[in-house]
């Protein structure tokens, strides 16, 4: 008896002690029916696992993805290879496509309030906006996030990490795999969009020039949500320029507007009225003050000290210690600090959190991030492995290990300019929540003000601002408005036969 336990535990240890195997080409395909803006939509999920090649034809990783498919009635005039499709990625960098995927555009999201905070018990709902009506979409994990991962050689050895892990290494690769992906799926004949939220906005910019120019791919859009760009973002080293430190007050505004921080003047006219003169002031006042550094004159000082604390709730002798020039982190502190010692959120301004203390100069953490990790990652395991049928053993990365991060040579706002100019038909939606701290709607503007400094292609360029945060898509109004809104760009980016000339 003893000896008969003694080969069953031996054999239990070999079955669980098994390394986790990491599918390199696998697919599993689901089908089902849900109701679209009042209209009955029939589509297949596709899940599953493609690789990346090396030049020797060498699979060197694997990306998970969920693909989206409408089908067509087979007496449908239409041609399903016509139907535009969307490649969906989110940020980070490390960030797997979960956010966009069941939050906004996908067919199912997760369950919250119409103001788009987070309710217990959590779990899945239908999306009555999806653009899955008017467009397929495919969402893409990058390496290293969800269930994508690295692949090692015949010895056990992983492939360097340059590979992957930096904006044009990640540019480069993930164009090939698109390329293997539009391929695959027949797709060539479709008006191709691609749309990145947060740092995605700077893989997106610079996947429309690679696209282009390594995988003779030609987009109709460009969609940027939320936009990261790298050269407007704050590292907290201390070395913003006059430009990027002056962007924020627009943002600190919508902000002390949303939480009744302002005069009763301002406070009594709606948002989208006030920050115009917000904007015009940043233009015309803020940044030469701040370029002058400590050379401005004392009157001017105060009286820019003065006009800051109006439009942003913050008290002019603390304005004036920062030497007009207010970090990010020091807003989210010292907003509500007085009026009822809570700080509010980074990506989302609308979250209040307690801190231990209220001294200090930045917020404990996000408040936010807080919230919607803890409902988005139940979320996104249970839908995969429940609904969808994708079952591993993998962990679920909704933040993965792919820092170091190289930051050099960013080109990637210059690189959309010259696809655009390359491509007649290419066009640029953004979309930005007014309190997204993060990567705040004025420095979206301003981004899309210096791409093309001609002036030449800006009415190719769209730009819409919600009343949310970062996530901007999470609060209802705002869901149904967003989805509109692409669904309008991609009819105003449709070619209808025109040639592709100047």
């Amino acid at each position: 008896m003893k000896k008969i336990l003694l080969i069953f535990l031996l054999n239990t240890s070999m079955i669980f002690s098994q390394n986790i195997h990491v599918p390199i080409d696998t697919i599993v395909k689901t089908n089902h029916e849900t109701i679209i803006k009042g209209e009955k939509i029939k589509y297949t999920a596709e899940t599953g696992m493609q690789p990346v090649w090396d030049k020797d034809g060498n699979p060197i990783a694997s990306l998970f993805y969920t693909y989206y498919k409408r089908n067509l009635p087979k007496d449908s005039e239409k041609k399903e290879s016509h139907r535009p499709i969307i490649i969906s990625f989110n940020g980070g960098p490390g960030s797997g496509s979960l956010w966009m995927h069941i939050g906004y555009t996908g067919p199912r999201v997760l369950k919250i309030d119409d103001e788009g905070f987070p309710i217990q018990p959590y779990g899945m709902k239908t999306n009555p906006y999806s653009i899955l009506d008017t467009a397929d979409i495919v969402f893409v994990c990058p390496v290293n996030t969800g269930y994508s991962r690295m692949i090692p050689d015949k010895n056990g050895d992983l492939p360097d990490r340059k590979k992957f892990f930096g904006i044009n290494a990640d540019i480069k690769y993930l164009a090939t795999w698109i390329n293997t992906f539009i391929t695959r799926k027949n797709r060539w004949e479709s008006p191709k969009y691609i749309i990145g939220e947060s740092y995605g906005g700077t893989r997106v910019m610079g996947l429309s020039h690679e696209l282009q120019n390594s995988q003779w791919m030609y987009l109709n859009g460009v969609i940027l949500v939320s936009p990261a760009d790298y050269k407007l973002l704050e590292f907290d080293d201390g070395q913003e320029d006059a430009i990027d430190s002056s962007l924020h007050l627009p943002y600190y505004a919508a902000t002390a507007w949303y939480h009744q921080m302002l005069d009763k003047e301002i406070q009594s006219i709606d948002l989208l009225e006030f920050l115009p003169k917000v904007e015009e002031f940043t233009i015309n006042k803020l940044i030469p003050a701040i370029a002058k550094g400590g050379f401005i004159s004392d009157i001017e000082r105060n009286e820019i000290a003065e006009k800051y604390s109006y439009y942003s709730g913050l008290d002019k002798d603390f304005i004036l210690d920062y030497n007009l020039d207010i970090p990010n982190y020091a807003f989210w502190k010292e907003l509500l600090r007085k009026s009822d010692g809570l700080t509010i959120g980074r990506l989302d301004s609308r979250y209040r959190g307690i801190d231990r203390t209220n001294a200090g100069s930045r917020p404990d953490t996000n408040i936010e991030l807080n919230s919607w990790n803890h409902s988005f990652t139940p979320a996104i395991n249970h839908y995969v492995r429940n609904e969808l049928k994708f079952e591993t053993d993998i962990k679920y990365n909704v933040f993965g290990p792919v820092h170091p991060w190289n930051k050099e040579n960013d080109n990637t706002r210059k690189n959309l300019r010259k696809a655009m100019a390359q491509n007649p038909f290419l066009k640029v939606f953004i979309q930005s929540g007014y309190y997204d701290g993060a990567t705040n709607y004025f420095q979206a503007k301003y981004t899309m003000w210096q791409v093309d400094p001609s002036g030449k292609m800006k009415d190719r360029f769209y730009f819409e601002g919600y009343r949310s945060g970062h996530m901007m898509y999470l609060r209802n109004e705002d869901l149904k408005k967003s989805n509109d809104d692409l669904r309008e760009f991609i009819k105003n980016s449709s070619t209808n036969g025109m040639p592709a000339k100047y």
